[in-house]
């Protein structure tokens, strides 16, 4: 079983190849079931137990280690709560790690928005953030340890020649000619490169391995390089840096990490991770555990292709809502909770593979069905007018807040002669099976009376504008007293009192083929909702009948201006497995 959750509304439980749903709320820490529950464990936790049991480790650590050089996205919410989780599972601890080794990126922006973004998933990092620049100080220490044992040395290649020097996968590389430095000419140039008396790329520090070794990751890599730039929190102290691999496992092991949980492609740098903490001699060294990414079909994900969206104005930032950054996420109206069912039902494996976007979709559905009030919105407006109807009268309309939750209750909504519904609830001349209004046709208005439409009024480019109907009072209950029936079901706003506002539609922003959809936005710029609504703040999310779940963009709505995103439809094409 995955233990990625401490605790979410509606939890998965997996047993075999069987998912079985449970509803509200779940401790994973109090939960009597849950070892009933737990027929399989996932490799990790197999692992975790083994060393535990061995005495190899006596307790657990873990750590999500992002790079501050962009936002996150959905794959990084697995390895954040994957690692969380199982933090949570043993009654550890779990850091919140900047590998902020790369200044050239970095940005303090990144930074806050990816605290956000794990404190919004849940996962609690409480005291325990670090950044890798707060030990600077240790990696140059390490470095120098390295240096003095004879086990790295200052090469003056350059990159492309240490490239080819390197050799390829079927011949071994050559060592370079400044390998066999003497140790105190590789202190010297080493103190030379830190003092900044060496221009960016002239030298680096590479561990002295074996070039003939059949990982290419082990052909004496490089651990430092020369960058002249500011650090955004060492400012311009320093100007070596060390590389990913030779920094990431000193920054597991000075913070007592002891099992640093990562994706498969650092499957063949492990080893290179495993020399690091053995040659720098620390006592009790990480282990590093691969598992499978999560890739999501239709989307983008790439920080490099999101860069470039957002420079050149495809999308309005790293949190457009059709992005999947978590951000984006967020602001579109996803929920924690679907995030975290979203991972779980994903499942942790070493074989990769992919999820289908409408699996999320299904997840958010299920998070809001029984969780937020289903109101009436008009997103193509089009004025109904009932003839027989009162001028001047108001009806306060029982309405109930959520079908499928009745303990939120009702609310009344006015409904008077003039409304405004769908344009496509009405067609002059309709197909076969089209039960909504059209000349001579009865239906319901939600919640209210039969109307029957006897007329309708078109503009000079012969678009409607007005649909008149007439009324039965005394249909009022939903029932007409001679027994007849209707159809078709129609909702409304009421055109006195609804509040204007501004919906977007969004669609997959690439297509199959990978190009960029045009029509991923869609803004109805002059849609009516319920007065309710009108005090409706940022995030706050609802059902619009029929037409989807939506939330308030908290980017461009103003105090006179509400706009709402559409999380997504009601139709979903993704089934869950049962067997």
């Amino acid at each position: 079983m995955n233990c990625l959750l401490p605790e979410y509304t509606a939890s998965l439980l997996f047993s075999g190849n069987v998912i079985r749903r449970s509803s509200g709320r779940r401790s994973m820490e109090t939960d009597e079931n849950m070892e009933e529950a737990r027929v399989s464990r996932n490799f990790i936790e197999n692992e975790i137990d083994k060393d535990l049991a061995e005495g190899v480790y006596d307790h657990v650590e873990t750590r999500f280690p992002p790079e501050p050089n962009g936002y996150l996205h959905i794959g990084h919410a697995k390895s954040i709560l994957l690692n969380y989780g199982l933090a949570k599972e043993y009654n550890g601890t779990f850091n919140l790690r900047f590998d902020d080794t790369n200044p050239t990126k970095e940005d303090v922006e990144f930074v806050e928005s990816i605290k956000a973004d794990v404190e919004w998933l849940g996962a609690d990092f409480e005291d325990r953030l670090y950044f890798a620049s707060d030990y600077f100080e240790k990696m140059y220490e390490a470095a120098v340890k390295l240096i003095r044992d004879g086990k790295a040395y200052v090469c003056d290649l350059t990159a492309d020649e240490i490239r080819e020097y390197r050799g390829t996968f079927e011949q071994p590389g050559k060592e370079s000619p400044y390998r066999n430095r003497s140790v105190e000419e590789n202190l010297a140039l080493f103190e030379q490169m830190k003092n900044g008396e060496v221009e960016d790329g002239a030298r680096v520090l590479r561990a002295k391995i074996d070039m003939a070794s059949p990982n290419m990751n082990m052909r004496d890599p490089v651990i430092y390089r020369v960058a002249h730039v500011s650090h955004h929190r060492t400012g311009d102290k320093w100007c070596i840096y060390p590389m990913y691999d030779f920094a990431h496992p000193i920054e597991d092991a000075v913070e007592g990490v002891t099992h640093s949980i990562c994706t498969m492609e650092f499957e063949d740098h492990r080893p290179l991770y495993d020399w690091v903490v053995q040659n720098i001699g620390f006592e009790q060294p990480p282990r590093q555990i691969e598992f499978a990414k999560m890739y999501l079909t239709g989307v983008i994900t790439g920080k490099r292709y999101i860069k470039q969206l957002v420079a050149d104005g495809v999308v309005d930032g790293w949190d457009d809502p059709r992005l999947v950054t978590i951000a984006a996420l967020r602001r579109r109206g996803f929920t924690p909770e679907s995030i975290r069912m979203f991972i779980e039902l994903s499942g942790v494996s070493k074989a990769q593979s992919s999820s289908d976007y409408a699996m999320l979709e299904y997840c958010i559905r299920e998070d809001l069905k029984p969780k937020v009030p289903r109101y009436m919105a008009v997103l193509d407006p089009v004025k109904l007018i009932i003839d027989n109807y009162p001028e001047d009268q108001v009806e306060w309309i029982d309405a109930v807040n959520n079908p499928e939750n009745e303990e939120m209750g009702t609310r009344k909504i006015p409904f008077c002669k003039e409304l405004y519904i769908d344009r496509e609830d009405f067609m002059e001349d309709p197909p076969k099976k089209y039960f909504r209004l059209f000349p001579g046709n009865e239906v319901r208005l939600m919640n209210t009376y039969f109307v029957t439409c006897v007329d309708y009024k078109k503009d000079a480019d012969g678009r409607v504008t007005e649909v008149h109907v007439t009324y039965d009072p005394e249909t009022r209950s939903g029932s007409a007293p001679d027994g007849r029936k209707v159809k078709g079901t129609i909702h409304w706003v009421s055109a006195r009192h609804a509040v204007k506002t501004e919906a977007r539609l969004y669609e997959q922003l690439v297509d199959a083929e990978r190009n960029i959809n045009p029509d991923s936005l869609t803004i109805m710029p002059s849609c009516y909702v319920e007065p309710a609504l009108a005090d409706a703040k940022a995030y706050d999310r609802f059902q619009f009948v029929r037409q989807g779940y939506f939330a308030v963009d908290p980017k461009d709505t103003t105090a006179d201006h509400l706009v709402f995103n559409r999380i997504v439809s009601l139709k979903s094409s993704f089934k869950l497995p049962t067997q």
